[in-house]
């Protein structure tokens, strides 16, 4: 089973199902979203899939014909996305409270990617905020 919820845990869901291949989509609109360089994606089948509280927070945006993006009318999370008629829906595994195991499958639409990221780039990794930034290399 997966779990997850939003930032303010009013809205959240489960999925009785194991968790999927995900990817990292670096398309316009996932990182517009998301005001982030890419957004994970897992798919689970609808039919798995289920608001536990809080649906009556969704508000959903129609980012291109037929998919609709779900968020929290709260505090703002992008939950899923789906598309009505298909038979997964598209978690966004930054509101996954379930654990699960990388890597990711693919960094998927990098021609759409922003300049400033490369997944290649081996920039320095620290457990928390640091008070001031690594040296620049």
């Amino acid at each position: 089973m997966l779990t997850g919820s939003c930032l303010c845990g009013a809205v959240a869901y489960e999925v009785d199902a194991e968790a999927a291949p995900f990817v990292h989509c670096h398309c316009q609109t996932c990182r517009k979203t998301h005001g982030s360089a890419f957004s994970s994606v897992m798919p689970v089948p609808r039919a798995a899939f289920r608001w536990v509280r809080g649906d009556e927070l969704l508000a959903a945006f129609e980012s291109s014909p037929g998919k609709f993006r779900r968020f929290c009318t709260r505090c703002g999370s992008h939950i899923m996305a789906e598309r009505i008629a298909q038979p997964n829906v598209l978690l966004r595994m930054g509101c996954l409270d379930t654990p699960v195991a990388g890597p990711a499958r693919a960094h998927i639409w990098r021609s759409d990617a922003a300049s400033w990221y490369d997944p290649k780039d081996a920039t320095p990794e620290l457990p928390e905020a640091a008070a001031s930034p690594p040296p620049a290399r």
